[in-house]
């Protein structure tokens, strides 16, 4: 049996038992992820259409299905469903400033002789591909920090429901520094996992500090991470302002 095929249904499995329904949801979305991929991958290779509003529309789509389809229509899922949506905004806007002055956009000198057979004129702005590279790596940290606060806010909420909008977002701020440090180094080891051999390559070059940190390719990296860093430290307070408004106004609105 092929690997992939295997690997897929024991994750099938682990799912099932561990998530039930929710973790067969999970699964499902995956796939359906995929085709969200596929369908922007598909428009952006169109030159006259922009990669970031391409990205940013399946941003949309990525969230419909991550928090409403597995999670349901619901308070927590609204709440992480807006908080992403604004976190996304912030983040482009910072983005798409970097990826301009720091002159990232392209090939490194260590992918000239893999690409000399290809043709470089393929009518894509290198510099908006690269934001949206960004922005797709960092979206799913930033939903799981969205949900994740969104539910913690809600269940101490539930136990004490008289609290106040400023102390309950108090609450989710407290909540949102442990998951601060866990999420950044994620994405640190998710880098240097991925990208070892490179790094060892480096090594075998005698490249030097400098000329590592001055790569292209490791400095498009090193910023997606920063990047991503920054757009889960943004969505901390967002996240729980926006969740501590809702809750509040729905408690209000019971009491008129």
């Amino acid at each position: 049996m092929n690997v992939i095929v295997l690997l897929a249904i024991i994750l099938f499995l682990l799912m099932t038992v561990v998530g039930g329904k929710k973790g067969i949801k999970s699964f499902v979305s995956l796939f359906l992820n995929f085709g969200v991929f596929m369908f922007m991958i598909f428009f952006i290779t169109n030159p006259d259409m922009n990669p970031i509003y391409i990205t940013l529309i399946a941003s949309v789509f990525i969230g419909c299905i991550n928090l409403f389809y597995i999670n349901g229509v619901n308070n927590k899922t609204v709440a992480a469903f807006i908080s992403t949506m604004i976190t996304i905004l912030f983040l482009l806007f910072l983005i798409a400033t970097v990826t301009k002055y720091a002159m990232i956009q392209g090939f490194g000198e260590e992918e000239i002789d893999e690409l000399g057979v290809f043709s470089l004129y393929i009518g894509i702005d290198f510099t908006k591909l690269l934001a949206s590279v960004i922005i797709l790596g960092t979206i799913g940290a930033i939903m799981d920090v969205a949900i994740s606060i969104a539910a913690s806010m809600h269940e101490i909420y539930k136990h004490n429901p008289l609290m106040s909008r400023k102390d309950l977002f108090t609450s989710g701020l407290s909540v949102g520094r442990d998951i601060l440090g866990a999420d950044t180094n994620t994405l640190f080891f998710a880098f240097f996992g991925g990208y070892l051999a490179l790094l060892l390559w480096f090594k075998d070059l005698s490249y030097t500090f400098g000329e590592i940190i001055n790569s292209k390719i490791f400095s498009a990296e090193i910023i997606g991470i920063l990047c991503a860093g920054i757009g889960v430290a943004i969505g901390l307070p967002i996240a729980s302002g926006i969740n501590a408004y809702l809750i509040t106004r729905k408690r209000e609105k019971q009491q008129a």
